[in-house]
């Protein structure tokens, strides 16, 4: 399948010489939702920037839909919407002239029945009337995603899409960002929320100092830089783990009820029982345990302080 965007050998230096993106090659697939993690300054919005038509690169190549974003810059730039960090809009405008001119602006013919259809998927329709500056930060930031599908894009970039906003209209935009999904629309989103990227994305990319460091499936980065913890709740304290468990590295809690192993999702869970058994040759008994599971920001974690 031919992918959605296409970037190759793409680097970005600024005059003043820092160079905020350094050989970059990544490819995303249509129809997905792709997350792109990563620290303050570490090149994401840079990143969207350049793809968007805003920043002009200064090497590499970069296609949106088939179409060269600097030879065809007007038929890329048609092919993708673009929700900003920040709520810029002009606050005495109303909600549906700002969308409606927001089409225009791509030279697209007035189309009443898909801006009305845009504003009532993200519950703006009984605000369609009010002015900006009457709204919350929260209905202002559904404009800016209004704005940006108002001329149909099949590729759309949210940039810190849910900044500043409660956790329940978080959750409204997670459900809003999978409907998009469905109708073919391919979502590429940045964050600081880890649990945004674990809730919604197909794939995930790690970007740090400028370079992508990591692109993987969600699902499959999980399975191999995850790990899992079996806590074991013991019946009788110890004073120490015994010599004849060392070997499954086993951490023996400050109280001494409590035994931590610590395994790899990799490895198959046959070490498990064997963990068992040597507990019962060893005299030791559990009352209770139960798995832990690192998450995605575990790994995000780590893989940030594998580079540094």
């Amino acid at each position: 399948m031919t992918p959605i965007i296409s970037i190759s050998g793409l680097s970005k230096t600024y005059a003043s010489g820092f160079q905020a993106l350094k050989h970059i090659n990544l490819e995303i697939q249509r129809g997905e939702i792709f997350a792109l993690l990563g620290p303050n300054g570490a090149g994401k919005t840079t990143l969207i920037s350049i793809i968007c038509g805003l920043v002009n690169p200064t090497e590499g190549t970069v296609l949106a839909d088939g179409h060269n974003i600097i030879t065809d810059y007007r038929a890329a730039r048609s092919k993708i919407g673009l929700v900003p960090q920040e709520l810029t809009n002009d606050a005495f405008e109303t909600v549906w002239n700002t969308v409606s001119f927001s089409r225009g602006l791509f030279g697209k013919r007035a189309h009443p029945a898909h801006i009305e259809k845009v504003l009532k998927d993200l519950s703006l329709w009984s605000k369609k009337d009010n002015r900006l500056m009457t709204l919350s930060g929260g209905m202002k930031r559904r404009v800016l995603i209004a704005k940006a599908l108002s001329h149909e894009p099949q590729i759309l970039f949210l940039d810190e899409p849910t900044a500043g906003v409660d956790v329940e209209l978080r959750k409204e935009m997670w459900a809003m960002v999978r409907s998009l999904r469905a109708t073919g629309v391919t979502v590429i989103l940045t964050t600081h929320y880890i649990e945004e990227a674990e809730e919604m994305a197909d794939r995930v990319g790690v970007i740090n100092n400028g370079e992508l460091i990591l692109v993987e499936e969600k699902t499959e980065l999980m399975r191999k830089l995850g790990k899992k913890q079996l806590i074991l709740q013991l019946q009788n304290a110890l004073p120490n783990v015994p010599e004849a468990l060392a070997a499954y590295a086993l951490e023996l809690s400050a109280d001494g009820d409590q035994l931590t192993y610590t395994y790899d999702t990799r490895r198959e869970h046959s070490s498990i029982p064997a963990l068992l058994r040597d507990l019962h040759d060893n005299s030791i008994v559990f009352k209770d345990l139960q798995t832990t599971q690192s998450s995605l920001e575990d790994i995000f974690v780590k893989l940030l302080k594998e580079q540094s």
